[in-house]
């Protein structure tokens, strides 16, 4: 995979977050290319990384093995179609992090044999912790699979799905997932604030908990379920603040929002095709 020459379209923060994470992960610098129209921001992302930098996209796949598509979904159709000569030429894996944009436009500007993997990472990929789900278009073989899967590992978990459709799924978990979980600290410092702890120590001890309690949920064999069971003592205090959450009917809460989620990026996708 190291020897794999990889074009990235776009030099935006997701893009220099990938970058960065397979520089870490071993690739070489000189195997990764990047093109952007902001001259500013190719200079920074060479002079951090050390990549090769190009302000001409088709320039910058023109021997590349992968090219990686980021850049904003109002204006991916006319990025795809100008490079769609070289990539025709090249035949190139392309990845695309566009959100909303299906394998099917994606071909339809790139050229119908073109092997998609169409990609949902989250934010969270810039500090390489990151939760993407991956969708192959069918031509997609064996070995650009596990290549997608391999870049985008470098930023995180990866998880692929079989049908289309549910990539909107994991943009309601995944894609959207952090501000739900930023939410919740946001209220829980508050709370603190308000049973008489002072902000620093409200904001300390609920991110630190936050972090332990994700912790314990990967490195533990053991589901969620199952580890709020063992720290809920029947009779004591978190057991008294579960129920007031399912009493407050907190289960279906989560529930609607995260529906709601899926069927605003259905719409999204919906509105950017047409």
């Amino acid at each position: 995979m190291k020897d794999k020459k990889i074009a990235f379209i776009g030099a935006g923060n997701m893009a220099a977050a990938l970058i960065k994470g397979l520089i870490q992960d071993g690739h070489p610098a000189e195997n990764i290319t990047a093109s952007d129209p902001d001259r500013d921001k190719l200079n920074l992302i060479g002079e951090q990384t050390g990549i090769g930098v190009n302000s001409d996209n088709s320039a910058a796949i023109a021997d590349a093995d992968v090219v990686v598509i980021a850049v904003k979904p109002q204006v991916i159709e006319a990025v795809a179609s100008g490079i769609s000569t070289a990539v025709a030429e090249r035949q190139p894996l392309v990845i695309s992090i566009a959100a909303g944009i299906p394998t099917s436009h994606l071909q339809q500007w790139l050229g119908e044999t073109t092997a998609i993997v169409r990609s949902m990472p989250n934010t969270p990929a810039m500090l390489q912790a990151g939760a993407t789900g991956l969708f192959a278009a069918a031509n997609v073989n064996d070995e650009q699979h596990s290549l997608a899967e391999s870049i985008m590992r470098a930023v995180g978990l990866t998880i692929w799905v079989e049908q289309e459709s549910l990539i909107d799924a994991v943009t309601a978990v995944s894609g959207s997932g952090p501000a739900y979980f930023f939410l919740f600290m946001e209220h829980m410092i508050r709370a603190a604030k308000v049973l008489g702890l002072p902000e620093e120590s409200a904001h300390l001890l609920t991110l630190q908990t936050a972090l332990g309690a994700s912790r314990m949920a990967l490195e533990s064999d053991d589901n969620p379920a199952t580890l709020r069971t063992m720290v809920t003592s029947p009779g004591g205090t978190t057991e008294q603040a579960i129920n007031t959450f399912e009493t407050g009917g907190l289960e279906q809460l989560v529930m609607d929002a995260m529906r709601a989620a899926r069927d605003r990026s259905v719409e999204l996708s919906s509105q950017i095709q047409d």
